[in-house]
């Protein structure tokens, strides 16, 4: 399916915990834009197209996305141990910082100087997100469904969740099941090519 395969694969489970454990450490403000960068620029364990694809297949799982992704990574590399130990990874430094913070954080939670600070963290996230969007656009090419259809069922995504504040669930459903159709649709039409043109 994928026309290139990732250059590098982690090399241990050891590797696995200590790679997500400095990711999930980055990810203030906005975690897409570190789990791109490191596992498809730095660590090469992923091509975009593979990004893409495993990222929006962690969107739709329960659970956030990142642990879902780590959950992924490890269980395609090394089995249960795998998954257990990018989970592990990804939840286990976090949850020590996040604890602090909020030892510190709760006694000036309420003052203006504090609300200003985490608006100005959501605008910045917001930010990455779309930065990151707009980076991995040009891996849609080639994509099965093609760029138009991608960007079609985008743009409904986000009049739809985003203008019109339709419920998540009832757009993944539309949006997702059109989407999965047609690829199906288009996946079955390239696998039929090559015996076409074999036939005088």
């Amino acid at each position: 399916m994928h026309e290139h395969q990732p250059a590098n694969q982690p090399q241990s489970k050891t590797d696995l915990f200590v790679s997500f454990s400095i990711l999930a450490l980055q990810g203030f403000g906005g975690v897409l834009a570190v789990v791109q960068r490191e596992l498809v620029e730095k660590k090469k364990w992923l091509t975009r197209e593979q990004f893409i694809e495993d990222w929006a297949v962690a969107q739709i799982m329960p659970g956030p996305n990142v642990v879902n992704l780590a959950l992924m990574i490890g269980g395609r590399y090394f089995g249960l141990a795998g998954a257990l130990a990018g989970v592990a990874g990804i939840l286990a430094a976090p949850m020590v910082v996040v604890l602090l913070l909020a030892l510190a954080f709760g006694g000036v939670s309420d003052s203006p100087w504090a609300q200003g600070a985490l608006r100005g963290m959501g605008a910045v996230s917001a930010g990455l997100i779309s930065a990151v969007g707009l980076k991995l656009i040009s891996a849609l090419k080639s994509n099965p469904m093609g760029m138009p259809v991608c960007i079609a069922l985008a743009t409904a995504s986000f009049v739809g969740v985003g203008l019109l504040r339709l419920p998540l669930a009832w757009v993944l459903l539309v949006a997702g099941t059109s989407g999965c159709l047609w690829a199906y649709v288009q996946l079955a039409r390239q696998a039929t090519q090559p015996t076409r043109t074999e036939q005088p």
